[in-house]
């Protein structure tokens, strides 16, 4: 019987050995945090950190909820927006714990979405080196991909998450109802990821997000499971596969290297991360079609899911070859300067290469503006 039906969570396993964890995805399991923490043995005490827009929305609840299960836990709120991946914040962040009372045995609670997720992770890693972290993703972004995977950092003013620790979580909490506080153009730039987990990972799924997008972005409860739990099985099998990215793990990036390089030469400012990844994937279809093989029509296929779902497919005039190029050679999976890039065989089938010219590049932004 399904979630729905019985009120019990959808569970997905991450397979890593001692560090394995369980990802419960379901309405309400917010509210039963304490149930759910009680048998990872934790400390009573524990921090969330959070942002100002989630604070006022679910903060308190999961302090109630922690509290009737015997645990007690203080909030520390962030700005929200994507400047909060910082050192100032995390530096800030460090000098505020302190005085809470935690210890080797307490927790840390990641509650909101990807921004919140990969700075408390980063905190949590490196606080008395290292303290137990929860992931109580609130935005759709969060829930299918970033939460997952325990990849945490934060920015440089070089470039995206070029400060950071793989560190799990002890367990990832997927409340569904909170998404239906997410603010569209939010709920929008999280569908990028699920798209790219069809894209990357599974044509069939790929296929089904053609037919029921629109039961997604409306939030029909039946929809949004199945693709907040079918993206994290795909996350599961990579991560358990290759926890650190070095090989398999890389696959997930896919629109990443170029949509990172917009995100860092926009300032984080007025572009969502989905946003960049969408105009990143579209560049990567056409990148693909030249040196992988992919079809035209499923080039197409891909680019017309990215744009039915309102999201942008072209770069427009504002960003520069050069400086993009310059941006991209930041990225993690660059070796030696050269960039490498996520291609696409086929819908379902990707890999990792080194054979992108910057000609092809330049072909492809101009194809693409």
């Amino acid at each position: 019987m399904s979630a729905k039906k019985t009120g019990v969570p959808e569970r997905v396993r991450v397979e890593l050995g001692e560090r394995s964890y369980d990802i419960l995805i379901g309405k309400g399991v917010l509210s039963k945090a304490a149930e759910y923490l009680r048998p990872l043995k934790l400390g009573k005490r524990g921090v969330i950190i959070t942002d100002a827009n989630v604070e006022p929305l679910y903060a308190g609840a999961l302090c109630d909820a922690l509290g009737k299960g015997g645990f007690a836990a203080e909030v520390l709120s962030v700005p929200a927006g994507e400047a909060s991946k910082s050192l100032r914040q995390a530096n800030r962040l460090f000098e505020k714990l302190p005085s809470l009372g935690l210890d080797r045995h307490s927790f840390l609670i990641a509650l909101g979405g990807g921004v919140v997720g990969d700075l408390a992770g980063f905190v949590a890693a490196s606080y008395l080196r290292g303290i137990a972290l929860v992931q109580v993703p609130t935005s759709l972004l969060a829930q299918v991909d970033s939460s997952v995977g325990g990849k945490t950092g934060v920015n440089l003013p070089q470039g995206k998450n070029l400060v950071g620790a793989f560190y799990q979580p002890k367990l990832v909490l997927a409340d569904t109802d909170t998404l239906e506080t997410l603010p569209e153009r939010e709920l929008r730039s999280g569908f990028a990821e699920v798209i790219k987990h069809g894209a990357i990972r599974d044509a069939r799924f790929f296929g089904w997000l053609e037919r029921e997008y629109k039961r997604v972005l409306a939030l029909d409860p039946e929809a949004v499971a199945h693709v907040v739990r079918r993206c994290c099985e795909i996350k599961a099998e990579v991560v358990s596969a290759d926890e650190r990215e070095s090989g398999l793990r890389a696959l997930l990036n896919f629109g990443h290297t170029l949509g990172h390089a917009m995100e860092t030469l926009s300032d984080y400012n007025g572009l969502l991360h989905g946003e960049a990844i969408s105009m990143g994937m579209c560049c990567g279809a056409r990148l693909s079609v030249k040196r992988a093989g992919l079809s035209e029509a499923e080039a197409q296929r891909l680019c017309g899911l990215i744009a039915a779902s309102g999201l942008p497919t072209r770069l427009g005039k504002s960003f520069k070859l050069g400086e993009l190029l310059e941006a991209a050679r930041l990225d993690k999976k660059a070796r030696d300067g050269k960039l490498r890039f996520v291609l696409l065989k086929c819908l379902g089938e990707a890999f990792v290469s080194d054979a992108v010219t910057d000609a092809d590049l330049k072909e492809v932004v101009d194809v693409c503006r």
